[in-house]
């Protein structure tokens, strides 16, 4: 809840140096607060209370004006785009990130963007894998998915997650439609290169996006898992980072939103206030090459070179840690994470 302490945080009384100070100064008004909680009369007390609560609540609405007309210019620039978000990691486990981010989604849809959702859910499928004593077993990064993996994998995603995501954006005000990428023939899978080691583990061959576009077009948010079937029907289990790349690529989205579980992109690995606030896609090539781009973030990079060339406006992979993180990204010129530009 915002206070009058809370707001004079963020916006200090301005102050004149004395080169702008006028010659003539306005006699200082007695401070009415003192004047009358210094009073004897109990009733001269309660209006001091009242008096200074509604001076709070001014200072409140005045905070809420300041912030909806600074992000007018993002409003106006982004309505009626696409954006493409792949939420997962921290923001997923906790419930107050994951409020954060399906908030910011309500918020953006409400305000004239059209949000797609793509999620993956890895830790909920380690736990069911647990659950019926199969061991989670990953390969360079990757889940090694056999046909019992698999089964759980689209179990949890398809049947769980989506649909609990579906459920809390709808509970938060707006309409949204859960789907896999085998409905409507979204996706369509092939397998990994490393299918002997990784099994059905895919990628994504080819996009449909012919059910998407009427459901955007009508204002709902489509939530889509990253679960896919190849030409006879066997389910795939692709890389959600994969999946929205594709997605925004299909749509010809503006924007490409990763939230992640670190800052962004890093010039130095080991320093996390070495955040790299924006780069070109030569740029972020040339930190691979040089390796100061490693291990996870490697396949997230790759994941927003391709849907750039492929005519994606900007990529950005952001901090999911941090709470509102994609409204800091989408409305603020300081932004939450790096941002890939062609």
């Amino acid at each position: 809840m915002l206070t009058a302490k809370s707001i004079m945080k963020h916006y200090p009384p301005l102050s004149c140096s004395s080169k702008t100070r006028t010659q003539t100064q306005t006699p200082k008004k007695p401070n009415f607060a003192f004047s009358i909680l210094h009073s004897p009369s109990p009733k001269a007390r309660s209006l001091s209370i009242t008096n200074t609560a509604q001076d709070d609540v001014g200072t409140a609405g005045q905070f809420r004006v300041d912030i909806l007309s600074e992000s007018l210019p993002f409003i106006q620039k982004l309505r009626g785009k696409t954006i493409v978000v792949k939420y997962g990691g921290a923001a997923m486990k906790s419930q107050e990130l994951q409020a954060s981010v399906v908030n910011d989604l309500v918020l953006l849809a409400c305000v004239g963007l059209r949000p797609v959702l793509v999620h993956g859910g890895g830790p909920e499928i380690n736990q069911w894998l647990k659950r019926v004593n199969i061991p989670p077993v990953f390969h360079e990064g990757l889940r090694v998915t056999d046909s019992q993996t698999m089964e759980i994998v689209s179990m949890v995603l398809v049947g769980k997650v989506n649909k609990q995501l579906v459920s809390l954006i709808n509970r938060a005000g707006a309409t949204a439609v859960g789907l896999s990428g085998m409905d409507g023939q979204l996706l369509t899978a092939r397998p990994s290169p490393k299918s002997q080691q990784l099994g059905f583990v895919g990628e994504v061959a080819r996009v449909d996006s012919t059910v998407l576009r009427p459901l955007i077009d009508s204002g709902h948010i489509p939530v889509v898992t990253s679960v896919a079937a190849n030409e006879s029907g066997q389910p795939y289990n692709i890389n959600a980072d994969t999946v929205a790349g594709e997605l925004a690529a299909a749509l010809g989205a503006e924007k490409l939103i990763l939230l992640t579980d670190v800052a962004g992109i890093l010039e130095d690995r080991e320093d996390p206030d070495s955040l790299v606030k924006k780069i070109s896609i030569d740029g972020v090539k040339r930190m691979v090459e040089e390796g100061k781009v490693g291990g996870g973030m490697i396949p997230k990079v790759h994941c927003c070179v391709r849907s750039l060339a492929q005519g994606v406006r900007t990529a950005s992979i952001i901090d999911g840690r941090v709470p509102h993180s994609l409204l800091l990204e989408i409305m603020t010129d300081k932004g939450a994470g790096t941002m890939i530009t062609e």
